[in-house]
């Protein structure tokens, strides 16, 4: 009974300071439904909302016919008519389509006198599982427009059908998934090196008692931030360009854009990271609190929220709004653009803008921050 009696009175106490506390409340109570909500919604394999441009060089009610089933499907929204060859290759390059669909001039005329109609498709393979699943998609709806086509004029569905879909494969013509995995890996692991090594950088100094002689320097919080930033900046460009090479040796990737653009895009990203690795810093008071605040900013927003495993328009509407902050998102889109697509600088131009404006964003909120600690100790 002693030891009941023990065992209680220690577990009042504990309760009593953990509704004391409340960030430790809210992890335990709130997390745990956030992280339901997060991933029952972000971590969906069903891909919908395909962003589908459609050039129809027929214009014929059949052709109609034929696009109004894929969108009454629910896997395709329509995003552009254009005939534009370079407008469509821009929506591809982009990442406005995923996928096109080509009604050929004579579709109709085919179709009525009993000819077989190949219906061109032009899917982008820059995610190769995606790609097949749009693929797949596209297959059924034609099947099944075909069949209800001919059911229609002779009551009876042929076999084989008269409709045939041809699909095209841009950048990835045989779907390795290899590809898109290395190119999402390099993201991921960029973004956790860069963040913890920053969000241990501060704390470090406060618990070894360094940041006091620091702060007694005639130096501003800006020119510390910079000089923080500086060496893990150039340490981490290394060894991201350290991974892209070896993805290249290792699994056959491509390099079909610019070096410089490249590297120009990763070291934009690389300091997003760092700012928030030091933002981190900032905001927890042990080492072990910012490896951990650390690995919560960067593993789970990268790995759900970037495109790098699952389609972004896929995802709620709202969880598709909070993927806007997390840097990966444009990285990933814009590594994927000059690597397979070999884009040019104004395709991945908005990736770039978002990735500066975050930076600056951040470090500024981490100036702050580091300002009011500056000053009040």
């Amino acid at each position: 009974m002693t030891a009941i009696r023990h065992v209680l009175a220690v577990a009042r106490k504990e309760m009593r300071q953990v509704r004391r506390d409340t960030r430790t409340m809210a992890l335990v109570l709130v997390m745990p439904m956030f992280f339901l909500w997060l991933f029952g919604y972000a971590l969906n394999f069903d891909i919908r909302d395909v962003p589908l441009a459609v050039q129809d060089r027929d214009g014929s009610p059949e052709s109609r016919t034929l696009i109004e089933a894929f969108l009454e499907s629910g896997y395709f929204r329509l995003v552009d008519t254009s005939h534009d060859e370079e407008a469509i290759r821009q929506l591809i390059d982009r990442g406005d389509a995923r996928a096109v669909l080509v009604v050929p001039t004579d579709f109709s005329t085919d179709l009525r006198n009993g000819r077989h109609v190949t219906i061109q498709a032009i899917v982008n393979g820059d995610n190769a599982n995606t790609a097949s699943t749009v693929i797949g998609y596209m297959n059924g709806v034609v099947g099944s427009v075909s069949e209800r086509l001919v059911s229609e004029r002779t009551g009876v569905a042929p076999r084989p059908l008269p409709l045939v879909l041809e699909p095209r494969v841009w950048f990835n013509p045989e779907l390795k998934s290899s590809y898109f995995l290395v190119l999402g890996l390099i993201a991921y692991i960029a973004t956790l090196t860069a963040v913890v090594s920053t969000a241990l950088s501060v704390v470090r100094e406060k618990e070894r008692g360094t940041f006091e002689q620091v702060r007694m320097a005639p130096i501003g919080t800006m020119s510390y931030i910079i000089g923080k930033v500086l060496p893990y900046l150039v340490l981490s460009l290394v060894s991201v360009l350290g991974i892209i090479l070896a993805g290249m040796w290792l699994f056959g990737l491509p390099m079909r854009g610019s070096w410089l653009l490249l590297l120009g895009a990763t070291a934009l990203f690389l300091v997003a990271a760092l700012a928030m690795g030091l933002l981190a810093s900032t905001l927890a008071e042990t080492q072990q609190a910012a490896f951990q605040l650390a690995s919560l900013m960067s593993v789970l927003p990268t790995m759900i929220l970037s495109g790098f495993m699952f389609p972004i328009s896929s995802m709620p509407l709202a969880i598709q709004a909070a993927t806007y902050i997390v840097p990966a998102r444009y990285y990933v889109a814009a590594l994927r653009s000059v690597v397979l697509k070999g884009a040019g600088p104004s395709v991945i131009l908005l990736d770039l803008v978002c990735l500066a404006a975050f930076s600056v964003v951040v470090l500024t909120l981490a100036a702050m921050r580091l300002r009011r600690q500056w000053h009040g100790m």
